[in-house]
């Protein structure tokens, strides 16, 4: 495959420079008076939707006849309340079944969907100004940060991965799919050149068959950028790549795209321009065979500049696992505080997890973690959180979402101005109660890990449930021994329970009235993560989408897990 002209590259830089340095001197300057910035895009919202059916029940043009900052929070505080999914989908639905003005003016450009508490996906709208000068603008920046760390992430092909644009439509014939998806496909032309294969990509059902397609078109270029969301795809890319590299070499000698995968003919098609003959690069790939048995991205892309992903909260556990898989001078850099609802602001610098709020494009309101079970909490502003302290964050954004509460555990880590940095640390409703111990899946994830240090036995992936019928959990565990006994696994479970008690005064209170149970022990093969991942995703779920907590109540996840037991 024939690589663009490397002016091309320079273009992009420049282009993503320019608008950059603009997007972010305003974020700088906004930051100055954190005050003046919420008030400011607070009244923005409120005044584009007061006339809207949410505006009118909830006294918007009374909020917005405040004299001051003061009493234009306390107003809205008073009027609106604080917000799930569940309080906004009666005004969601209106909107799907063709109403216009309910929750902003109009009707939305499109709708993301993701996960949610009940059996009924979410349906997050997204507005035509909420796309363009939150989303396009932000995105704007977000390439320019890569281009601040790596001045050539951008000087060679780009692996991104990103759920499918378009799923499908309301009863309206609004459509729904992922917003990243329709950001990547209406990026400006001259850019689309950085990809390694069309969108299209996407629309291949089959889980293995489309990461084969993916990594078939990757493999073949020395890129320098990886864009997913979730390590877990590195993880499955890396998989495919060791399965399949001899089809790859084939493959691209030949400039086919194997038949062995369901890959329906319309989107093989879409492939024809991408598939030139290639036995060059076909006996370079050979050869890294040939020299290191199994062959890693840092020997396929050599020049990999940068990989933009997760690697926060609970997708640590899966950045470990590729983290020495790419070169040395390869820079991670972390995918910043993002989902379907809002896009909340940027990571700045590469090896941070800390992203910087932008607080002039979104709402935000702070609940402190120590009076989150407060039915009346105490409101904080942008201006008033402190470093070192940990919130659960409210946000209001030109979509329709009104003092939504994201169910996050957040800390602040810092401040430009008065605009805060923080980073994830979990979802608040990771705590988990058979009976009111209330074990925190950080809890958890922390006790395996210190008896880790203790046995010397290693876990790659593990995995908790309480089982309400029992009154007790179960802990799977994949070792990296796969040789590991039974009995050597309910030992490491004890010494997990015991570290657990130590942790959480209330789970030892519980264990010793035997109101909740010894925990039970099951023991995974290899790849379990992977199988289970593959499981979920031929079952509807979006791979930037998929999450999965490490303690967890979830009956048809347990099941599945169930069936992963060696």
């Amino acid at each position: 495959m024939k690589e663009p002209r490397i002016k091309k590259w320079w273009l992009i830089r420049l282009a993503l420079t320019i608008v950059g340095k603009k997007g972010l001197k305003e974020m700088r300057k906004a930051s100055k008076d954190g005050k003046k910035a919420s008030d400011e895009i607070l009244r923005h919202i409120l005044t584009l939707s007061k006339d809207t059916i949410y505006g009118k029940e909830h006294h918007f043009e009374e909020i917005l006849a405040a004299a001051t900052s003061e009493e234009l929070f306390r107003l809205y505080q008073k009027y609106v309340p604080m917000n799930d999914y569940e309080n906004l989908r009666p005004y969601i639905e209106r909107h799907k079944n063709g109403e216009a003005n309910i929750l902003f003016p109009g009707k939305p450009k499109m709708y993301g969907t993701t996960s949610g508490t009940t059996k009924e996906p979410k349906w997050i709208p997204v507005t035509e100004e909420y796309y363009k000068e939150v989303y396009k603008k932000m995105n704007q920046m977000w390439f320019y940060t890569l281009i601040m760390n790596k001045p050539k992430a951008f000087y060679g092909p780009t692996v991104i991965i990103v759920g499918k644009a378009i799923e499908g439509a309301a009863p309206d014939g609004t459509v729904f799919g992922s917003v990243s998806g329709v950001m990547a496909r209406d990026i400006p032309n001259f850019m689309k050149a950085v990809y390694t294969a069309p969108g299209d990509v996407s629309h291949i059902t089959d889980y293995k068959a489309r990461y084969y397609a993916i990594m078939r078109m990757s493999i073949e270029r020395n890129c320098t950028l990886v864009i997913t969301a979730n390590p877990s795809t590195l993880v499955e890319m890396q998989t495919n790549a060791n399965e399949f590299f001899d089809d790859y070499c084939d493959d691209i000698e030949h400039g086919t795209l194997s038949k062995k995968f369901p890959i329906s003919d319309e989107i093989r098609a879409a492939f024809q321009e991408y598939l030139k003959p290639n036995p060059k690069r076909a006996a370079q790939l050979r050869e890294l065979k040939k020299k290191y048995g199994t062959v890693l991205p840092k020997h396929y892309w050599p020049d990999m500049q940068i990989v933009n992903t997760w690697f926060c909260g609970n997708t640590k556990i899966y950045y470990e696992k590729i983290k020495d898989s790419f070169p040395p001078k390869c820079l991670y850099h972390e995918f910043s505080y993002l989902s379907t609802e809002v896009k909340a602001g940027l990571v700045l610098k590469s090896g941070s997890q800390d992203t910087i709020l932008f607080a002039h494009k979104n709402y935000f309101e702070f609940i402190h973690e120590s009076d989150i079970e407060n039915p009346n909490p105490k409101i904080y502003q942008v201006h008033e959180v402190k470093k070192g302290e940990r919130y659960c964050m409210l946000v209001t954004t030109s979509a329709g979402l009104y003092r939504y509460n994201m169910n996050d555990l957040l800390e602040i880590t810092g401040h430009i101005n008065q605009f805060p940095y923080l980073k994830f640390i979990q979802k608040i409703n990771g705590t988990i109660s058979l009976t009111g111990e209330k074990l925190h899946e950080r809890q958890f994830i922390e006790a395996v890990h210190e008896v880790e240090k203790k046995t010397g036995k290693s876990a790659p992936f593990f995995v908790g449930f309480a089982d309400l019928e029992k009154s007790n959990y179960k802990f799977y565990y994949e070792f990296a021994n796969q040789n590991t006994t039974a009995a050597e696994a309910e030992e490491f479970t004890a010494q997990v329970d015991k570290v657990m008690q130590e942790y959480n005064p209330e789970y030892r209170e519980k264990r010793a009235s035997n109101r909740v149970k010894a925990p039970d022990t099951a023991l995974l093969g290899p790849e379990s993560f992977e199988r289970f991942k593959a499981t979920c995703i031929d079952r509807g779920y979006r791979d930037g989408q998929f999450k999965l907590n490490l303690l967890m109540q979830d009956e048809k996840r347990h099941a599945m897990f169930k069936e992963l037991v060696k």
